[in-house]
């Protein structure tokens, strides 16, 4: 089975995990210096905010699978995805030890899939990578990828179903 898998850069987490616990009806089933996760089942999520990147904002998405067997079919298909691919093998990175790889979708927002081996006590950076080919610079490594910058303004009142 598969995860769905969000990362958010926060300022203060504090405000964050209060925001987002109260959101899911749920506490982070990991809880870190600089960092909180959440676990869900509905929806089935691994949700992260962090502070440790020191990037605000959307971050990047993954799909995580339960077991190293899934991970192969679902490399392939990044492969094949005629989309720069990347593989990371096995990194430390977010509190874990995990495999993964990378990818980045026509307009450049990063998409990891990973197993996860374990939970580390350290957050890790993974190897600091140089860029994936979309003409981007930067990292890649989930935990210091560069930002993909999205201007978002609260609108004034609600104009999708009026």
């Amino acid at each position: 089975m598969k995860r769905l898998h969000v990362s958010f850069g926060v300022a203060d987490l504090e405000k964050s995990v209060a925001f987002y616990s109260t959101l899911f009806g749920a506490e982070p089933t990991v809880r870190r210096p600089g960092y909180a996760k959440w676990m869900l089942e509905d929806p089935r999520v691994n949700f992260v905010v962090e502070t440790l990147s020191g990037d605000k904002g959307f971050g990047h998405a993954g799909i995580q699978v339960e077991s190293a067997d899934e991970l192969d079919p679902i490399f392939e298909r990044l492969k094949q995805a005629e989309a720069p691919y990347l593989p990371e093998g096995m990194t430390t990175c977010c509190y874990a030890k995990s495999e993964k790889s990378w990818t980045a979708d026509p307009d450049g927002i990063r998409w990891e899939a990973f197993y996860t081996h374990h939970v580390m006590d350290e957050f890790g950076t993974g190897p600091v990578l140089e860029k994936i080919d979309t003409g981007e610079e930067g990292s890649v490594c989930g935990c210091s990828a560069p930002k993909v910058e999205a201007k978002v303004e609260a609108p004034a009142a609600p104009a999708c179903c009026g």
